[in-house]
């Protein structure tokens, strides 16, 4: 199982490593195939003269050759002093991320205030849409044709076939607006100032965005229920004459997850870098809201630090979800 474990941990760490220098490529390369100068994406398209122009190009390091460029911007992800565009310098401590000319603030400091928010709405919404997921699916996978089958996946279909841009806004106008079960917070509170604020702040946010994973979970576990019980080592169990819990939960549901393990480490990877909508309809200013403002101020290094945050959780959720493998089948870590 150790072996197991640092083979993965290596594997990762090769993969974040490819993911930052794909990602560098994509953010300083492409201005260049574009015959444009990367330095405007970082002081704007303001007219500057040549010389002006040299001089910024020389002093951010776009003059140096790309591999020498991407070694210091590894090599600065573990802190480093960076300028704010005047003849001061700023310390930029581990992790680095570079400095936002749009904001003069540290690109690190912007992503630290965004993360929280997009954090506590991701981990959140997946507990429940997991919960909710595997409940549903599991008791209609075990009593296919019934009551509870029939409710359950029409209520999977009807979630799934709405969009967060449409529950977001009914919800509020219900729960906050009408009925006044919800205060209006007018977005995210800090859960270390008000823990019950908090909670009430991300209730609706939750809700909305687990019933589309829900009933995709519901439906993938039902599935994957039914084939399971019908596999030759479940009848051999009943044939054996162990009782119905142990049957269902020791010897199906353990391998009927294993693929809903899978897409749960996508879903919550990807999840910390896609929740865009979700925060605009709730007024959640996290990473998605930071990315939005980006791309239409054209701050290239808060971009550049937001893929590479995102890239990162989905890396290592995909690596929790290896780990997991070798708890769940002792055969994947042989």
């Amino acid at each position: 199982m150790i072996r197991f474990v640092v083979s993965r941990l290596i594997g990762m760490v090769l993969v974040l490593i490819v993911v930052s220098m794909v990602t560098f490529l994509i953010f300083q390369a492409v201005p260049l195939l574009a015959k444009s100068s990367p330095v405007y994406y970082y002081i704007g398209k303001a007219p500057a003269t040549p010389e002006l122009l040299q001089s910024l190009t020389h002093r951010f390091g776009f003059d140096q050759p790309l591999p020498a460029q991407y070694w210091s911007y590894l090599a600065g992800f573990f802190g480093k002093s960076v300028t704010d565009g005047t003849s001061a310098a700023v310390q930029c401590p581990f992790p680095c991320f570079g400095y936002s000319f749009r904001r003069n603030e540290l690109v690190s400091t912007l992503i630290g205030q965004a993360l929280p928010v997009t954090i506590s709405l991701a981990v959140g919404a997946a507990i429940l849409w997991l919960i909710g997921g595997l409940t549903v699916g599991t008791l209609s996978g075990l009593k296919p044709g019934s009551l509870v089958d029939r409710a359950g996946m029409t209520g999977a279909l009807a979630a799934v076939s709405l969009p967060i841009f449409f529950t977001g806004p009914v919800a509020l106008l219900i729960f906050v607006y009408t009925l006044g079960w919800l205060p209006d917070n007018n977005g995210y509170v800090d859960i270390t100032q008000n823990p019950v604020g908090w909670f009430l702040s991300l209730l609706l946010p939750w809700i909305c965005l687990a019933l589309l994973f829900a009933a995709l979970y519901a439906r993938l576990t039902r599935s994957n229920v039914l084939e399971t019980m019908n596999e030759d080592y479940i009848r051999t169990a009943r044939a054996k004459g162990l009782d119905r819990r142990t049957i269902v939960v020791k010897h199906g549901l353990r391998a009927a997850l294993t693929p809903v393990v899978t897409i749960f480490g996508i879903d919550i990877g990807g999840l910390i870098g896609t929740t865009i909508i979700t925060e605009t309809v709730f007024n959640l200013r996290g990473l998605g809201t930071l990315s939005i403002q980006a791309i239409r101020d054209l701050d290239l290094p808060v971009l550049l630090g937001v893929t590479v945050v995102a890239a990162f959780a989905l890396v290592i959720a995909n690596f929790i979800v290896d780990v997991l493998y070798g708890f769940i089948d002792p055969r994947v870590s042989v």
